[in-house]
C-alpha cells in the first residue's frame, strides 16, 4: 500500500502560497467578483513566509520560514530555510520534494485527492469564481482594506482533509492563510511580499 502522509495538506499550504502576489483591487464595488478580478491579475513574484503549525499532540507550535516563488503560468516554489532546508517545486502536475536525504518526484495524477485540492486553489489564483464554487462555499466579509475570505469545502475528497480555509488580506494582497484540518490541527502562514514580476 502506498504511503501518503499528509501530502494533500502540505500541497494545499504550498499552493495557497501563490496568493500573496495578487494585484491591487480595481476601483469597483467591493465583493467577490472584485476580489476574483484582482486575483486573476496575479503577476507572480517572491515573498517571505512564516508558518506555524498547531498540532494536538504538541504543547507549542512548529514554526518554519523561508521564501515562496510563483512563476506564470503554473510554477510554484516553496523554499524552507528554517528549521531545516528543504524545497517543494510544483510545475503542472509534477511535484519535486528536495531534502538533504535526496529528491522525491511525484505526479499528482497518481494522487487524485491532492489533485482535487490543487485544482481548487488554482481556480482561486485564476480568479475563476464559478470553478471555485464547484469545490467550495465562499464567504467574504470585511472591506477592501481588511477582508476575510472563508472557503468551506463541498467536495467530499477535500472535506475529509480540510474543514476550512481562511484567507485574510487587504486590497488585492494576501496577509495570511489559515488552514483548519478535519482532524482539528491548524496551521497559519504569514506572508510578506518581497518582489513582483512584471510579466
Amino acid at each position: 500500500m502506498t504511503r501518503r502522509p499528509h501530502v494533500s495538506i502540505a500541497l494545499l499550504l504550498f499552493c495557497l502560497s501563490w496568493l500573496w502576489v495578487a494585484s491591487p483591487v480595481r476601483a469597483a464595488p467591493w465583493g467577490l467578483d472584485t476580489l476574483m478580478a484582482a486575483l486573476a491579475d496575479n503577476p507572480g513574484g517572491t515573498a517571505q513566509f512564516v508558518e506555524r503549525k498547531y498540532l494536538a499532540v504538541l504543547d507549542a507550535p512548529i514554526e518554519s520560514s523561508g521564501t515562496l516563488v510563483y512563476k506564470r503560468p503554473g510554477r510554484l516554489e516553496r523554499h524552507t530555510e528554517r528549521p531545516r532546508a528543504e524545497s517543494m517545486v510544483l510545475d503542472g502536475s509534477a511535484l519535486t520534494l528536495s531534502r538533504a536525504s535526496g529528491d522525491l518526484h511525484m505526479d499528482l495524477r497518481d494522487y487524485p485527492d491532492a489533485a482535487a485540492l490543487i485544482e481548487s486553489i488554482r481556480s482561486t489564483l485564476a480568479g475563476d469564481r464559478s470553478a471555485l464554487e464547484k469545490n467550495y462555499l465562499l464567504s467574504l466579509s470585511g472591506t477592501s482594506d481588511a477582508w476575510t475570505l472563508d472557503l468551506s469545502p463541498s467536495d467530499p475528497q477535500i472535506t475529509a482533509l480540510v474543514h476550512r480555509i481562511r484567507i485574510n488580506g487587504h486590497a488585492g494582497l494576501i496577509d495570511s492563510v489559515e488552514i483548519l484540518q478535519a482532524d482539528g490541527d491548524r496551521s497559519v502562514m504569514l506572508i510578506t511580499p518581497l518582489s513582483r514580476d512584471a510579466s
